[in-house]
């Protein structure tokens, strides 16, 4: 049985979580100048958008976001073996199968959390991904689907898999209802058990385990390494980015740098992106809309956050208007001080 390479312990202990319409190679690239040390994902592509679709869009990404893994949804091996071999050979450091997203619409292509049923499934395919390239092939799943809390079903998803070859599980640590709740509600409603988690890690030292879900703060994330392998964060890492490159600083060391600093690093990915192509390059709003959340409770944020939401959807709208908004910041910074 051919195994999947482990990933090194530094780039698990802090990730990014694929998100839909968020983490996409703009979102991504703002992320890394954040955070030089984390591990990136990219939205959810199904197998068979990899293999029929537009894959110099949906696989774009940028040279500076390694590491950086190809999130697959799909339930069928030679599929996914399919894709994940095309992820290997457009440079991604590491494929990672979806077992946790709980949308109807996921649903009915039956994958995402309904595969948490289908454990002999889910191991046939991360048996035929690992087969199919050489870098890390890993699943991302919940604890469980509507009201199934039993430990030892969970572990033996996990052993079933392992099994397979897989060696790095990122653990959304609560479970998945598949009716009744909206995918917004299945991240806060049902709730949070991180001591599955940290079980499933002492129990089976030999896994990677990453943890995901609800991490909100500093504290938070650096309380789980002492459980497990790694902290994912999802939503708060989007609504508040600063938070990352806090962690960042923290757990990996360097200088903390001004929110207006990073920003400002930015600024050649930016312009690059704006500048593409014979034609123009990416609208500005296309990019900005990662960074509204920077400034996110600090005083100006309200006004930066106004004058991108107004104005990077304007023909012609660049660089110039990202100084604009940091100029409010600066200005309420030094009427401060």
């Amino acid at each position: 049985m051919k195994v999947s390479p482990a990933i090194p312990a530094a780039q698990l202990r802090l990730s990014v979580a694929p998100m839909m319409d968020w983490t996409d190679s703009h979102c991504r690239a703002f992320h890394r100048v954040l955070a030089p040390h984390a591990r990136l994902y990219t939205e959810m592509v199904h197998a068979n958008a990899v293999i029929h679709g537009d894959r110099a869009k949906l696989l774009a990404k940028d040279p500076s976001e390694h590491p950086v893994a190809l999130q697959l949804g799909g339930s069928e091996p030679e599929l996914l073996a399919q894709a994940a071999r095309i992820g290997a050979e457009a440079g991604f450091d590491e494929v990672n199968l979806n077992c946790g997203c709980p949308s109807d619409r996921v649903q009915a292509g039956r994958f995402g959390a309904c595969l948490m049923r289908e454990p002999s499934l889910v191991a046939e395919s991360v048996a035929a991904m690992i087969g199919a390239c050489n870098m890390p092939v890993t699943v991302k799943c919940r604890l469980g689907v509507d009201d199934d809390h039993d430990w030892n079903h969970f572990l033996r998803f996990i052993d079933s898999i392992a099994d397979a070859g897989c060696r790095m599980f990122v653990i959304h640590a609560r479970n998945a209802w598949l009716k009744g709740l909206s995918p917004k509600e299945n991240r806060e409603v049902p709730p949070l058990r991180y001591d599955w988690a940290y079980q499933l890690k002492r129990e089976r030292p030999q896994l990677q385990i990453v943890v995901n879900g609800g991490i909100a703060t500093t504290d938070e994330a650096t309380q789980h390494l002492g459980h497990t392998d790694g902290a994912m964060l999802g939503r708060a890492a989007y609504h508040d980015p600063y938070l990352l490159h806090r962690l960042d600083v923290a757990w990996f060391g360097g200088e903390l740098r001004t929110r207006a600093d990073l920003l400002r690093a930015y600024r050649p990915y930016v312009e690059a992106q704006l500048a593409c192509g014979t034609l123009g390059g990416v609208a500005l709003k296309h990019i900005t809309r990662h960074v509204l959340g920077l400034f996110a409770g600090q005083r100006g944020g309200r006004a930066f956050r106004q004058v991108l939401s107004e104005g990077a959807h304007k023909p012609g709208a660049d660089w110039s208007l990202v100084e604009q908004a940091l100029s409010l910041t600066e200005s309420f910074a030094a009427a401060e001080a």
